[in-house]
């Protein structure tokens, strides 16, 4: 159902829907027009021109933001012995072997954002596929989050490190931090993304990649970004 409030209409209506915009200039908009009082994440939209029914075209990965996201996540490792001792110092939250994956099991804890594990646990982890997985939580080796370097893998997590994957349409979603950021952060942000895409276009994509990229804040308007500017600009 179309948004239909006051706030966002009023602020829809300082959009030019016919206009393209420069991204820094797009990025700016989204912080003047975004209704609502709390601080809200400014994400992105980037359409690819792949069909993710085949996997040959599947595009997933990760990126660290060098601006981070503007909320320092919640990481829960699976790992035992040193790897424990090494999650723990590198900042995670919570981290434990049988004992954790049996709370989210038996208890369907999911107070967290993140989730790591070593190869070693993903046979007991694997069981909580029912669980982690709708949420979006299940550790996988393509996006980093398997790894015996957990230490490294929950640094990355803390500083910024988003996960990304296009859905059926062939469409990328990804926050890019705050409103309450300084316009350049959000720039710093969207171009480290874009670059990320751009290097993992699938060798069987045909034609045009990057197709349109849209930006908004959680309750705005989306805004056009002139997508053949800001993707070529990273060539």
């Amino acid at each position: 159902m179309p948004n239909t409030g006051k706030k966002y209409l009023t602020a829809k209506s300082l959009i030019d829907r016919t206009k393209r915009y420069e991204l820094g200039e797009a990025l700016s908009l989204v912080k003047k027009v975004h209704p609502a009082k709390f601080d809200e994440t400014v994400e992105m939209a980037v359409r690819l021109g792949v069909d993710p029914r085949h996997a040959d075209q599947m595009v997933r990965g990760s990126v660290v933001l060098p601006r981070g996201v503007g909320k320092v996540p919640r990481v829960v490792v699976f790992a035992k012995g040193d790897k424990e001792k090494e999650a723990l110092e590198a900042g995670a939250d919570y981290v434990g072997a049988e004992d954790l994956v049996a709370k989210v099991q038996q208890e369907g804890w999911v107070d967290f954002d993140r989730a790591v594990a070593t190869p070693d646990m993903m046979s007991l982890v694997g069981r909580l596929g029912k669980i982690l997985g709708p949420r979006g939580l299940m550790p996988n080796p393509r996006s980093g989050t398997v790894s015996f370097d957990v230490g490294r893998v929950v640094r990355e997590i803390k500083a910024g490190k988003i996960e990304f994957r296009v859905d059926k349409a062939g469409i990328i979603h990804a926050p890019l931090g705050r409103v309450s950021f300084e316009d350049e952060a959000l720039v710093e942000n969207a171009r480290a993304l874009i670059d990320a895409l751009l290097r993992m276009k699938p060798a069987s994509s045909k034609g045009q990649y990057v197709r349109g990229i849209a930006v908004s804040s959680t309750m705005g308007p989306g805004i056009k970004v002139d997508h053949t500017q800001a993707s070529s600009a990273l060539r």
